[in-house]
């Protein structure tokens, strides 16, 4: 595998075109792989998760293609990204389907509460949360580089992920409740929300993510 490639886990689920695409634009050269070969994630220097869809089938896929332990030990050795349910599997338990994550950091992954689903005024917000939304950073790190605190980003999703570790929340997003929309610890960066469908700020998490040496 050529130098410095970064590859894109194709476990059947993840949005993989534009996540491929967007990387790309950012990677100044550097070679962007789709891949459902452990070997190849294995020899990357760094690796993305994305994902879209439910988890009980994105977790069964993982395991079914040989593909878990993979991700396990990417996610404990090179600069690893994870991408909506690429951001939720790295926890122990989801709420969705009654599964188990990978168990990487640790804390649940819950459905947004139905009682909390309104604004202030009364007015209800639709489940799953869709669209832009404002993340706040909890504090600096080389992914937010160039990023306002605050910037918008774009979500589509029905749960969250909820960590035990306060320390390793990097970013928080309302919707009816204050919830996590980034972690991070050491080699590890995870967002809910979708950089390559985020505009410029999207671009450049992506960006710092390729220059990101932890």
């Amino acid at each position: 595998m050529a130098a410095g490639a970064i590859a894109v886990v194709d476990y059947g689920m993840g949005n993989l075109r534009s996540v491929a695409k967007a990387l790309e634009h950012v990677a100044n050269g550097k070679p962007v792989v789709v891949t459902a070969d452990p070997a190849v994630v294995a020899a990357a220097e760094r690796v993305v998760v994305p994902g879209q869809g439910a988890m009980p089938d994105c977790m069964r896929e993982l395991n079914e293609r040989g593909l878990r332990q993979a991700v396990i030990d990417a996610a404990a050795s090179k600069p690893f990204l994870g991408i909506c349910i690429g951001q939720q599997m790295l926890f122990e338990h989801s709420e969705e389907g009654n599964v188990s994550g990978l168990g990487i950091l640790r804390g649940q992954v819950k459905r947004f509460p139905a009682d909390k689903m309104h604004l202030p005024d009364g007015q209800k917000l639709k489940v799953p949360h869709m669209g832009w939304n404002e993340v706040k950073q909890a504090g600096p790190h080389p992914l937010w580089n160039g990023i306002a605190d605050g910037a918008r980003f774009y979500f589509v999703h029905s749960y969250y992920v909820a960590p035990e570790d306060v320390a390793c929340v990097a970013g928080t997003t309302e919707y009816g409740i204050p919830f996590t929309s980034a972690c991070a610890r050491d080699n590890i960066f995870a967002v809910q929300c979708h950089p390559e469908k985020s505009a410029q700020a999207g671009l450049q998490l992506l960006s710092n993510f390729i220059d990101w040496k932890p």
